[in-house]
């Protein structure tokens, strides 16, 4: 469910590439200074976003620097922060301690089991920061599993719970923008499930396991019926961004939701050309 809300960057200028780098490398900084190299670890593209529309929208007071690190240790790489980036810092951690638990729950996986002991303890500190985010996520998680185990063949139902949980981590702030910032959450967050559903369809079958696209898949329209759905969950998205009164690294902003959550998209699309058998004229 991770790593679709990211940029494009060969359509982004190299400045704007770097500015999202720094934010990247900043909330990576975030992590480490909290949890130690465990908390690194779980960055993710997804919790960029996040913090980047959040700072654009309270455009709070910010540090930058630049630094070497274990990951890049011959390189200084520019990095900014502000107050917000902890929030996201925790919301990532307490997403990617669910994520591991769930991957051990379906696959039995050893290595998710023990990233999700691992992140137990950093879990349970941001269940008592934030009980009310983290009541939210295992409620919606735990209903998202439940259904997956009956089978419905809807992914509304699942979607939905998606939503409501990347809904209630969008509402940072009990202000004017709460209800904007959840409801471009919800959107978003259906569009992920969905996107995630499609992406792994070809895997879920060869390996038995649900998808909630699997009856869909089976109709002539299928390509479409997912093209037009991703379209419209999206646009419903980018309606609530642009109420939003954003002017600081809006261009990063923009190009992330209006290109670059469908990169994987477009990458399955061309695999999926390649791969078709050529067509001879007889």
């Amino acid at each position: 469910m991770f790593g679709y809300v990211t940029i494009a960057a060969d359509t982004l200028p190299k400045e704007s590439q770097e500015r999202y780098r720094a934010y990247y490398c900043g909330l990576c900084r975030t992590l480490r200074q909290r949890y130690g190299n465990l908390g690194r670890m779980t960055l993710s593209y997804d919790l960029t976003f996040l913090w980047i529309v959040l700072s654009s929208l309270y455009e709070p007071m910010e540090t930058d620097g630049s630094e070497r690190c274990a990951l890049h240790p011959f390189k200084p790489h520019a990095y900014v922060g502000n107050e917000l980036s902890d929030y996201c810092a925790d919301m990532n951690v307490a997403l990617s301690y669910h994520k591991c638990r769930d991957d051990w729950q379906d696959d039995r996986s050893v290595a998710s089991f023990l990233s999700m002991k691992a992140l137990e303890k950093p879990y349970r500190q941001i269940q008592a920061r934030y009980p009310e985010k983290c009541a939210a996520m295992e409620q919606c998680l735990q209903r998202i599993s439940q259904t997956e185990k009956a089978g419905a063949p809807e992914p509304d139902v699942l979607a939905n719970q998606t939503a409501k949980m990347l809904g209630c981590l969008y509402r940072c702030r009990e202000d004017e923008w709460a209800d904007t910032l959840e409801h471009m959450g919800e959107a978003l967050g259906r569009f992920i499930y969905l996107m995630d559903a499609y992406d792994d369809l070809p895997k879920d079958q060869k390996r038995g396991r649900y998808n909630p696209l699997t009856e869909a898949a089976e109709q002539e329209d299928y390509e479409d019926f997912c093209k037009e759905s991703l379209t419209m969950l999206i646009a419903e998205c980018t309606q609530a961004f642009e109420v939003l009164p954003l002017v600081q690294d809006v261009e990063i902003l923009r190009n992330i939701l209006y290109a670059g959550c469908w990169s994987r998209y477009r990458i399955k699309q061309q695999k999926r050309d390649k791969d078709k058998p050529a067509v001879t004229n007889p």
